[in-house]
């Protein structure tokens, strides 16, 4: 009976020591397991750590020629390119001059005046038919004309980047010659209505057309840049009838 005792004694002690190496086992795994995942993630950090270093002192090293005016010449045209598009340069090139003025004509009895003189919607016509003829750029008595420019009355004379216009108007626009003016002189266009009311509108063509640049530069105070990766969303939310975010 003792001897059978002491048998079970033995098997349960090795059961006990197999069950407690195997915890030991597992245990020693499971930190080396920890301690590997650390080193990748550490690893991974540095690289990024690295990527995001390099990309600074890029970034810091373009600001510097920003500053400095050592830019390549391939930025250099994109920088005037976009100057230009926005009309912060002046420009020079071929195009038209068109001169508009009120009309002479006697008003007969019982029409209306104002039918006789220029009012912004006439100067608007006029910008959107160059516009639509290919014009690269455009300036109603020295005032640069752009995406932000607003063409207006503000009683007898027109608001034009927040200065006050008065007739006669000279506009100036940089383009094909030849197709801003067929376009302007259109059967029923803009200048055959002009005619009717008696209102002067002469188109010359030049080689040498000067356009200034926009007295203020543009800027934002509630516009903010959306990244590429939101705007590919929004798109694609707009698409399918979706308000964007």
């Amino acid at each position: 009976m003792v001897t059978v005792n002491r048998h079970y004694t033995k098997i349960l002690i090795f059961v006990v020591c197999a069950i407690m190496g195997f915890m030991i086992s597992m245990q020693l795994k499971s930190n080396r397991q920890a301690q590997t995942v650390s080193v990748q993630r550490a690893e991974d950090l540095s690289v990024r750590l690295q990527q995001v270093e390099a990309d600074r002192n890029k970034l810091a090293a373009e600001l510097e020629q920003y500053r400095t005016g050592k830019v390549s010449s391939t930025l250099k045209k994109e920088m005037d390119n976009l100057n230009a598009y926005a009309g912060l340069t002046a420009l020079e090139g071929k195009g038209v001059v068109l001169t508009v003025d009120d009309s002479q004509q006697a008003v007969k009895p019982g029409e209306n005046q104002n039918l006789y003189i220029i009012h912004d919607e006439d100067l608007l016509r006029v910008v959107n038919e160059l516009r639509a003829a290919g014009a690269e750029a455009i300036a109603i008595n020295d005032q640069r004309v752009t995406g932000r420019s607003e063409i207006r009355c503000v009683g007898p004379t027109v608001l034009v980047n927040e200065t006050r216009l008065a007739a006669p108007f000279v506009i100036r626009a940089i383009g094909n010659p030849q197709t801003m003016e067929s376009s302007l002189k259109l059967r029923g266009g803009v200048l055959d209505n002009f005619k009717f009311w008696g209102i002067k509108a002469e188109v010359a063509k030049s080689n040498k057309v000067q356009v200034p640049a926009a007295s203020e530069h543009p800027s934002f105070e509630f516009a903010k840049v959306i990244p590429a990766d939101r705007v590919q969303g929004t798109a694609a939310g707009s698409g399918k009838g979706g308000a964007a975010q």
